[in-house]
């Protein structure tokens, strides 16, 4: 059973813990919010300790309370706050933080000397394999005209991250992203390839966060049996692919 410090319960962050916190193959130990109001939290009939990450020593912290994973849905600079005893400790950690500064991840590739890193600014099965087969139709049609939209509810400002990605997977500019901003939709996210006599849409529609919850468990599963290095939710897929394809 792997064990598990979440950082980060807003809504997708308490979405992940209901998966977390259900499912035998972990063990959910704490929750790491900014700042704790309560110091615990009642999930799946158990009581989880919250502690408040900007508030906290967590050499202190993890001697009493030991995991072997971290799950990072909070902010970049939660990062910091673990860092050193992620590397310390060897405990794996599944980032699905998107908007990181260069500085902070290169510091993620760094620890992959130590440990298992994965960082990913969506962390759904869909969306990475719907990246997946845009790059390898890109690679078999590179005449055909691409275009990506993402739609998001009327609250996110920025462009989507995960669009973002996807663009840049394609080698493909900003421009190439149309955003639209309605209701409460939680997130779509569509390719686009123009041929000259047919279309190929390819879509993800998130239909709730829990989807996070389940691509995070993908990932723990996967990087237990990695060795140390740092991984993109495509290096994983890719590698379940090859295992696949290598079944008679």
């Amino acid at each position: 059973m792997i064990r598990i410090g979440l950082f980060g319960f807003g809504k997708a962050g308490s979405a992940v813990a209901q998966i977390l916190s259900t499912d035998p193959r972990f063990a959910l130990c704490w929750i790491a919010k900014r700042t704790a109001h309560s110091k615990v939290q009642v999930l799946a009939d158990r009581e989880i300790p919250v502690v408040g990450f900007e508030e906290t020593n967590f050499s202190n912290w993890l001697d009493t309370h030991p995991v072997d994973a971290i799950v990072d849905f909070s902010v970049p600079h939660s990062l910091m706050a673990y860092g050193e005893e992620l590397r310390r400790r060897e405990m794996m950690l599944v980032s699905a933080i998107s908007a990181y500064t260069e500085f902070q991840l290169d510091y993620a590739r760094s620890l992959g000397a130590y440990t298992r890193i994965m960082c990913s600014p969506n962390i759904t099965l869909g969306i990475n394999f719907l990246i997946m087969a845009s790059r390898l139709l890109r690679s078999i049609a590179p005449f055909a005209d691409v275009e990506i939209l993402e739609q998001h509810f009327k609250e996110k400002s920025e462009v989507s991250g995960t669009a973002k990605k996807i663009a840049q997977s394609l080698e493909l500019g900003s421009e190439k992203i149309t955003s639209l901003r309605l209701g409460g939709i939680i997130g779509h996210h569509e390719v686009i390839f123009g041929f000259p006599y047919q279309t190929v849409r390819l879509t993800h529609d998130s239909i709730k966060r829990e989807a996070f919850g389940t691509g995070a468990a993908f990932v723990l599963g996967e990087l237990e049996k990695c060795g140390n290095g740092f991984y993109s939710f495509e290096d994983l897929l890719t590698k379940k692919l090859r295992e696949q394809l290598s079944v008679p």
